[in-house]
């Protein structure tokens, strides 16, 4: 964890970063780009979608994302308040504490 300066680098490198393409002015935003590290990725959004059953502040978080975006979208963003979470335990060396609602 180390490695990564950021949570934005370590969400690229994971791939959980939309694709953007920007030329003349034109900015265009695509989906999660092919090269990355597809086995994180795959476990990080597995973990997103058990989390969402048993951490209650994810629960909201995802409902109320769910109201605005499709679900593979919302899903997405929890892996990233996952991965965050994930990143900071692992930084800070200490245990796993579910959010309290």
């Amino acid at each position: 964890m180390l490695r990564f300066k950021s949570l934005d680098k370590l969400c690229s490198y994971i791939g959980l970063v939309p694709t953007t393409n920007s030329s003349s002015g034109n900015e265009m935003v695509g989906s999660i780009p092919p090269r990355s590290n597809r086995y994180l990725r795959g476990m990080i959004i597995e973990s997103a979608w058990i989390s969402i059953r048993t951490d209650p502040a994810l629960v909201l978080v995802f409902c109320n994302l769910c109201k605005r975006m499709r679900l593979k979208k919302a899903i997405i963003r929890i892996a990233k308040k996952l991965l965050n979470r994930i990143r900071y335990v692992l930084k800070n060396q200490t245990e796993y504490k579910y959010a309290i609602v």
